[in-house]
């Protein structure tokens, strides 16, 4: 009934129906006068599998994994976290095949878990991209939260959470 593929190409169509206001939202992003105390940008994507929703939130980051707050001290520039993308649906799911899904899900979860981390990392890529992204001065990732993993979005890598902090 269900396949790894027509899983995977139910996500990317749902995907593709946000692009444009993912890609407006990082262009108003990227136009931000960043703090100087900003070293890295981490855009963190958080996935609700029981409802199929994402989100996206941009954090602007120091080298110690500490987030960079604006602290009244400076109202010229910016620092904090954005929402890039609030709570869409990536996938749609009939209610009475919800068990059988995720039975699926489970017998096929190394196959498919991969399959998303990596359709979810290559179409906010594309987005960043489109948005102006690569002109960016900040180094900038994209990881699934509680992901060991984080994309290096200008050099199209993936690397070890811990190593975008070095």
């Amino acid at each position: 009934m269900f396949t790894v593929e027509n899983y995977i190409d139910s996500i990317e169509v749902h995907l593709e129906k946000q692009s444009g206001l993912v890609v407006d939202q990082l262009q108003k992003i990227f136009s931000y006068p960043f703090s100087k105390d900003i070293e890295v940008l981490d855009f963190t994507a958080f996935i609700e599998p029981t409802r199929f929703e994402l989100s996206v939130i941009m954090f602007s980051m120091d080298k110690e994994a500490n987030e960079v707050f604006n602290e009244g001290s400076d109202s010229t520039v910016f620092a904090g976290s954005e929402d890039v993308l609030q709570e869409v649906e990536y996938h749609q799911m009939n209610d009475s095949q919800l068990d059988t899904f995720f039975d699926f899900h489970e017998q096929n979860e190394e196959i498919l878990i991969s399959k998303e981390q990596n359709l979810f990392a290559q179409w906010f890529k594309r987005c960043w991209e489109k948005a102006g992204g690569a002109s960016l001065d900040l180094p900038s990732y994209f990881t699934l939260h509680d992901s060991d993993d984080s994309l290096d979005l200008k050099n199209n890598c993936w690397v070890d959470a811990e190593e975008k902090w070095s």
